[in-house]
């Protein structure tokens, strides 16, 4: 007996045709206000965690009640992030609920399979039943529509505006994440925790498992290819490798070096200092290098070059000094300088002493190398190259330098230096006292001659390389 396709097309259109009651009204309005929430929580993850360096800054200039907020948001993301994953699985949890009762109201699944009842008539049997592909057809409507609603509306727009209103929308979300921060606080807590205990282990794993500086260096050298031009750029990749091994106090000037002036020094004295030195910022002190008062910038005299000697030049003094241990390293070092907008920092001991004097330059020399401009000596480390084993150094000279000067690895001394950073402190912890002239020290190979010595410090070293073997 022939199947009338007319029950099947009437129960299509019945979904069309059927009135909507008070429940379904609100289950839409219900869905309605859990899709902006989840929106609004999807969009408050790329807020916050698209906040500038700048931006903190104007929040912390702001002190309004919404920037506060912010700010104590942000000194814990990662409890700031597992409250806004947290509320939006919940709310989205809720939302394929809500949809799924909709649904339900709107198009039962006796329609779907009235449609399946109608497939089967004029395609043929697909290898299942009418019920079955009835209740399929409903479930694939319900899990498309609705995914492809929350990935559009919950997601992607979503993050779209957050992204071209980072602050704006991170003040309005303020006072809500604040709250579900409290709500959540429990599971936030246990969430927090285990991310951290997996962190720690899967930072111990790389650590054990990662390949060392000497390993990467090697790797360098059999992947860069042979060429006129390639020498160079091995050695930049190899100090990239080493950048954030290299401390403050390695590629500091030392405190004898430093060119400074006394703050109760006169003009013309202070315009001397400039011209011989040929540098763009002094440091200013009083009594020693202990008690820096700040920096005079030479663009800053410019227009009082002409001023009679008792110009009061103190007024110039920057006064906003940048202090740094000299444990710290350069590649932090590098961010502060960018973060505070300073090329000039004052290298201090454990004691608060200076040290040193580092620059924007001596960073960015540890990468590309010795960078010379128009008031640079042709050579800024003075050395001399006897022959080929033998060359002859200051005892300042950088160990660094001295490496780079003669072609062996940075970390040719690491195991003996110790704390010494210069030539003659390397020689003084391998003898262990100031030792006399023509002295003799060996290390891995390396001889070290002490050339010419005073009673406080060794000045110059007479270095030969071993034998090429």
């Amino acid at each position: 007996m022939e199947v009338d396709p007319e029950p099947a097309i009437a129960w299509a259109g019945m979904a069309l045709s059927m009135s909507i009651d008070t429940g379904t009204i609100l289950g839409l309005l219900l869905f309605i206000v859990l899709l902006i929430c989840s929106g609004l929580l999807s969009s408050s993850e790329v807020a916050y965690f698209s906040i500038s360096v700048t931006d903190l800054e104007e929040l912390k200039e702001e002190r309004s009640a919404s920037s506060q907020r912010i700010l104590r948001l942000l000194n814990r993301p990662g409890t700031l992030l597992a409250t806004i994953l947290i509320s939006n699985n919940f709310v989205n949890v809720s939302i394929i609920i809500v949809s799924e009762f909709i649904l339900r109201s709107l198009l039962p699944v006796s329609t779907c399979i009235g449609w399946a009842d109608w497939i089967h008539f004029h395609i043929g049997h697909l290898g299942l039943s009418t019920d079955s592909l009835g209740k399929g057809l409903h479930f694939g409507l319900s899990v498309v529509g609705v995914t492809t609603i929350l990935v559009l509306m919950g997601e992607i727009l979503p993050k779209i505006y957050a992204r071209l209103n980072v602050l704006s929308l991170a003040r309005s979300m303020s006072q809500s994440l604040f709250i579900l921060s409290r709500v959540f606080r429990p599971m936030t807590a246990i969430m927090v925790n285990w991310t951290d205990v997996l962190e720690k282990r899967l930072a111990r794993h790389r650590i054990e498992e990662g390949p060392s500086s000497s390993e990467i260096n090697s790797a360098i050298d059999l992947t860069v290819s042979d060429g006129k031009n390639t020498i160079k750029e091995v050695d930049i990749l190899k100090r990239i490798v080493q950048f954030a091994d290299v401390s403050a106090k390695q590629v500091m000037r030392p405190r004898t070096d430093i060119v400074a002036i006394d703050t109760h020094a006169a003009f013309p004295e202070l315009l001397h200092i400039v011209r011989d030195s040929g540098y763009s910022r002094i440091p200013v002190y009083e009594e020693d290098l202990d008690h820096i008062l700040g920096v005079v910038y030479t663009k800053d005299l410019i227009g009082y070059l002409q001023e009679s000697s008792d110009f009061q030049w103190q007024t110039l003094v920057r006064t906003e000094v940048l202090y740094i241990p000299e444990s710290k390293k350069i590649n932090d070092l590098l961010k502060e300088f960018q973060s505070e907008r300073r090329h000039i920092g004052i290298v201090v001991d454990e004691y608060g002493g200076t040290a040193g004097l580092v620059t924007l330059e001596d960073i960015m020399e540890e990468i590309v190398g010795e960078i010379k401009d128009e008031f640079d000596d042709e050579e800024e480390v003075n050395y001399q190259q006897l022959d080929e084993r033998n060359f002859l150094f200051e005892g300042k000279t950088l160990i660094n330098d001295v490496c780079r000067i003669v072609g062996i690895d940075v970390s040719t001394f690491d195991e003996v230096k110790d704390d010494a950073d210069s030539l003659a402190g390397l020689v003084l912890e391998l003898a262990g006292i100031i030792p006399r002239r023509d002295t003799v020290v060996e290390c891995n190979g390396y001889f070290f001659r002490v050339t010419k010595v005073n009673k406080k410090r060794i000045e110059e070293i007479k270095l030969t390389l071993p034998e090429p073997g």
